[in-house]
């Protein structure tokens, strides 16, 4: 019989872990006694889990009797009211009762309230507490809206008489995973906030249309600060109603079902919003009920609060919100962010140079097997659930499963890709990049975890930055986009714009991910309305009509991104690990590597192009070019032949025992596959 696991199944993987195997033992030991935890208050991970059908408003029934329950958990609260339109606001007609946990509740019967508390009605619970008695919004509410006329957030009671009806199930994923990160509100061209409704219409046809498989939703878990981006959450299982109702969100997840896309929710519970009135700080009246205490409840960085994983009910909360959003409202799967800064008691601010950084160090050990808890609620509630981290620090096991000792997602976040190109266009002339460092760092991940490469995403477009387009071309693509404009600036930029975006796509992981607009080039950056710019939406919104206009050469990026992903659809690039370099040459600024059966021909340099130059290549078969970033409709000069075969011939080179002569010009690459 197999033995049990005990947390170093890893060590297979990575034998540079036999001296941390008492630490891999200690951190799997730890998540087992998490998760006993969970069980024995609950009888099962998924009853435990399914908080939200216990907190917050339910139907149900009291003493044979048909109705709604409403329950908190507030212990250290000296009374709660349950006040709202159903009651004329009335904060002492409708008491709430404690049990011995610190779970408050109260139920209102439908012979009573039927025609009182109506779908759509407004509610909150008053609390009384050492703080003094204020208007909260319930912590597992399903609805909030902001209020002009009162200039703050109320919570309604929400169950529509027709409830949502599903047309379609999530489809299945073919070949690599190719995200589409984007973000409802500012998805539109028009300067203002788009809905979940304009976001399906127009938006995801052009999703599936670019050849991605899963759209990523940013800012979908309720925050008041629209200019935070959807960082700083204020209600978690409450879907923000800037962008429309619930069943509008549920409607775009449909519609991207029937186009072949999954739906993944950005999910934050790295921390949580500092407000009072409409976010859970202080909701019983003391700064520990859902955070630490003091100091270490505060992120310095973000000004925000700090969950404490190791109570129970804080476990509650939020392993039934991963729950929740793949329930109620069939998302297909998670990006987890600020995993960095939930593992680590110094949230990673500092170098990690030994497994000693990553086992035995500064480490929130709650908080890793809340991570590990939390994979395993999503892949137990849907087997076909994608998770994803996003951790800098590179984490022993992050994406390794559970009984190996690992966290258990599926995939990290290869954070470190676009990093290295923002250094490379701010600090080093291209004719400088080099060659080894390059494939270096494109390939450096932990063996055997799965990453996801990409060359910017939202972090990387934000005001204070550039996107990797403006970094290369910047004002020049005000003047000089239109095929009727010569300029050396937009030609060096969009051949590098091609060669980064390939170089990352099959190289850097396996699974990739975009940001709403860059794939055609978008200009400038992002940046939300707020005081500091006039609560301008000009930098909210995305340029469609850039990629829209014929006469304009972001189409042509536009039509090389779809091709590039083609290229996993066609050959399964993504899940292929075989990755060897066949030639790279600083001195001339080339680079040839393979992936799975394709030859990747790289010429980086400025200037210097290469004639009958030969290439060892892997297989004794003649190569066809099957993308050339030079394609005239790729922007570019038309200076090789479309689907041009090179005959190999038997002269042994690169270690290998045949090769090919061909033309690479300077700024391009070449993808070659064995006919």
């Amino acid at each position: 019989m197999p033995a049990e696991p005990d947390g170093t199944g890893l060590i297979k993987v990575d034998p540079w872990l036999e001296p941390y195997a008492d630490a891999l033992r200690h951190r799997y030991r730890k998540y087992r006694e998490a998760l006993a935890r969970c069980i024995e208050a609950a009888g099962s991970l998924d009853a435990f889990a399914r908080g939200y059908e216990y907190y917050g408003f339910n139907r149900g029934e009291c003493d044979g009797r048909p109705g709604v329950w409403y329950r908190e958990w507030a212990p250290a609260a000296d009374a709660l009211f349950l006040v709202g339109d159903f009651n004329g606001w009335d904060r002492r007609s409708h008491p709430m009762q404690r049990d011995p946990y610190g779970v408050w509740s109260i139920f209102l019967p439908d012979e009573e309230y039927a025609t009182r508390l109506l779908h759509g009605s407004r509610i909150k619970v008053h609390v009384h507490s050492r703080i003094g008695p204020k208007d909260r919004i319930p912590a597992y509410i399903k609805r909030v809206v902001y209020e002009p006329e009162t200039n703050s957030f109320c919570s309604l009671y929400w169950q529509p008489p027709v409830p949502y009806i599903w047309q379609l199930s999530a489809p299945r994923i073919e070949g690599g995973l190719r995200i589409y990160e984007s973000h409802v509100g500012m998805a539109l061209e028009e300067p203002r906030v788009g809905t979940y409704r304009e976001f399906a219409q127009q938006i995801l046809p052009r999703i599936a249309a670019a050849g991605y498989n899963a759209v990523q939703l940013m800012a979908v878990q309720e925050h008041p600060y629209y200019a935070s981006f959807g960082y700083h959450v204020s209600s978690f299982f409450a879907a923000s109603s800037r962008f429309g109702e619930p069943e509008d969100l549920k409607a775009l997840i449909d519609e991207a079902h029937r186009r072949g896309l999954v739906v993944l929710l950005d999910l934050v519970h790295s921390h949580a919003i500092k407000n009072v009135l409409d976010g859970l700080n202080h909701f019983d009246g003391t700064d520990y009920q859902y955070f630490h205490a003091g100091g270490r409840g505060e992120h310095p960085a973000w000004d925000s609060l700090l969950f404490d994983y190791g109570k129970i009910e804080v476990l509650r909360f939020l392993l039934s919100n991963v729950r929740f959003w793949l329930d109620e409202y069939r998302f297909d799967g998670f990006r987890f962010d600020g995993v960095t800064s939930m593992m680590y008691l110094h949230h990673g601010n500092k170098a990690f140079t030994c497994y000693d950084d990553y086992l035995r160090w500064d480490i929130d050990e709650a908080a890793v097997s809340y991570l590990q808890l939390a994979n395993q609620v999503a892949h137990e509630f849907n087997p076909a659930c994608i998770t994803i981290a996003e951790d800098v620090s590179g984490m022993v096991g992050l994406a390794r499963p559970l009984d190996e000792g690992g966290l258990g997602f599926d995939y990290r976040l290869a954070m470190g890709l676009p990093d290295y190109w923002i250094k490379l266009l701010k600090h080093v002339k291209d004719e400088d990049w080099p060659m080894q460092e390059m494939l270096g760092v494109m390939t450096n991940r932990r063996a055997h975890e799965k990453h996801v490469a990409y060359a910017e995403s939202h972090d990387q477009a934000l005001v204070g930055d550039k996107t990797v387009a403006f970094w290369l071309m910047d004002a020049d693509m005000y003047w000089h986009m239109s095929r009727e404009h010569q300029s050396l600036i937009i030609d060096r930029g969009i051949a590098l714009h091609k060669m980064i975006r390939l170089i990352t796509f099959s190289l850097g992981g396996e699974a990739y991910l975009n940001f709403i607009g860059n794939e055609f080039g978008h200009p400038e950056w992002v940046d939300f309305p707020r005081e500091g710019n006039n609560l301008s939406y000009h930098y909210a919104r995305r340029q469609w009509s850039l990629v829209d206009n014929p006469k304009l050469r972001y189409r042509d990026l536009a039509t090389f991104d779809r091709e590039m992903l083609a290229l996993d659809q066609d050959y399964n690039l993504l899940n292929d690990t075989l990755i060897q370099p066949i030639h790279i040459f600083d001195d001339q600024k080339l680079m040839v590597y393979r992936r799975g059966p394709l030859v990747f021909v790289f010429n980086w340099h400025p200037t210097q192009s290469y004639r009958d130059y030969r290439i060892g290549v892997p297989d004794p078969t003649d190569y066809r070019l099957i993308l050339n970033t030079d394609d005239p409709w790729f922007g570019g000069h038309a200076l090789v032949c479309t689907n041009q075969v090179y005959p190999w011939q038997a002269e042994p080179l690169h270690g290998r025992e045949q090769s090919i002569q061909l033309y690479i010009p300077a700024r391009t690459a070449q993808v070659l596959a064995p006919l």
